[in-house]
C-alpha cells in the first residue's frame, strides 16, 4: 500500500519554511500531495494559479511531490487522493491550538485521515507568509526567507524593484 499524505496551505506565498516541512514529509511518505487551497472568504495576494505556478517553479520535479488545488473539504480531498495522513507544519506554541481543533474537527470528519505535525528547522520557526509579504510591502528584502523566483515574484507584485 502507498503511503499518501497531504500537505494543505494557501502557500501566499511558498516559504523556506513550507519547502523544509514538504522536504521532511517526504522523506516519511511514499508520495507528498501539497494541496493549494482556494478560498473566497481570503483575499490572497497570489491567485489559486500563480500560487500553484510558484509552487511548482520552486519545488522542481521532485519524484514523490505533486502539486494540486484543493477547493472543498480538504477530508474529501484526502479520501479522493487515497491520503492516509494530512500534514501539518507547526511553528509556535501558538499555532498548536488551531491546528489541534482542525484536526480533532478532521478525525470527525474522517476517521481514516490522520494528522501528522511536523516542526520545520528552528531557522524557519518564526517564518510566516504573512510576515513575509509585511516585510516585502515595507520594501525588506525576503530573499532569506523564500525561494528567489519567489522573491521576484513578490517584488513585481508589489510594484517594486527586483531584488538582486
Amino acid at each position: 500500500m502507498i503511503r499518501r499524505a497531504i500537505y494543505p496551505g494557501s502557500f501566499d506565498p511558498v516559504t523556506n519554511g513550507h519547502l523544509d516541512v514538504i522536504d521532511r514529509a517526504r522523506k516519511l511518505f511514499d508520495e507528498v500531495i501539497v494541496a493549494v487551497a482556494y478560498n473566497d472568504q481570503k483575499h490572497p495576494l497570489f491567485s489559486l494559479q500563480e500560487r500553484l505556478g510558484l509552487l511548482k517553479g520552486a519545488l522542481g520535479t521532485i519524484r514523490n511531490v505533486e502539486i494540486a488545488p484543493l477547493d472543498g473539504l480538504l477530508v474529501d480531498f484526502a479520501v479522493a487522493r487515497k491520503a492516509t495522513a494530512v500534514i501539518r507544519g507547526l511553528r509556535a506554541i501558538s499555532d498548536f491550538e488551531f491546528e489541534f481543533q482542525m484536526a480533532l474537527m478532521n478525525r470527525k470528519l474522517e476517521a481514516t485521515v490522520e494528522t501528522i505535525f511536523l516542526m520545520p528547522k528552528e531557522e524557519y520557526t518564526y517564518l510566516s507568509s504573512r510576515i513575509v509579504k509585511e516585510i516585502a510591502r515595507l520594501g525588506g528584502d525576503v530573499t532569506d526567507f523564500v525561494p528567489s523566483r519567489v522573491a521576484k515574484a513578490l517584488a513585481k507584485k508589489l510594484g517594486m524593484t527586483k531584488p538582486e
